[in-house]
């Protein structure tokens, strides 16, 4: 098999889909580098050119991710700007911005890619549907203490901690498309 390479500077997310990607002898290097972003209301366009920029760094098949969550009580935001957001006002600030609100249901949408320089970018979309809980919990990275899937009591973070994350989450959902897709393909 071929080397394949996830360019991403959140070592948490490759850490994350290194042991998702396991789980099909898929395995993936990390490379390491800040890919400047297209401004796009979509995430998928986001990571399609995430993808051929890294491609035309390496000249090696690569795949990216590109990730948003999306609260509805606040018109999906942050959705595509999340990374932006989280470093600005954090899970505190998302918390804020709920503060009086009885909605909210929320939705974490990812988007990872694959480019190879011969055909065209593929993309593999997961979905995690749930709620922004109350309160920061401990554990995981990101939104994670915040949000709460679907189907379970816990937040991403708390889920993190006990190792069963991967059962509701959007990247797990999303790398699971990718990897079937990969299998039948190389």
């Amino acid at each position: 098999m071929s080397s394949l390479y996830f360019a991403t500077t959140n070592k948490n997310k490759y850490l994350e889909s290194q042991l998702i990607l396991e789980q099909y002898d898929i395995s993936i290097e990390l490379y390491n580098v800040a890919l400047i972003e297209i401004q796009s209301d979509s995430i998928e366009a986001i990571a399609i050119s995430k993808a051929k920029s890294a491609f035309a760094e390496i000249s090696k098949p690569v795949i990216v991710e590109d990730d948003g969550l999306f609260i509805n009580e606040l018109n999906s935001f942050p959705g595509q700007y999340s990374s932006y957001v989280y470093k600005t006002i954090g899970n505190n600030g998302i918390l804020k911005l709920l503060l009086d609100s009885k909605s909210r249901s929320a939705v974490f949408r990812s988007y990872f890619t694959y480019y190879d320089g011969k055909t065209n970018p593929k993309s593999f979309r997961g979905e995690a549907y749930g709620r922004i809980s109350y309160r920061i919990t401990e554990g995981g990275w990101g939104y994670d203490p915040i949000f709460v899937p679907r189907g379970s009591i816990l937040t991403f973070g708390q889920l993190q901690i006990r190792n069963m994350k991967s059962g509701f989450s959007h990247r797990a959902k999303a790398l699971n498309l990718f990897a079937k897709w990969y299998q039948n393909a190389y």
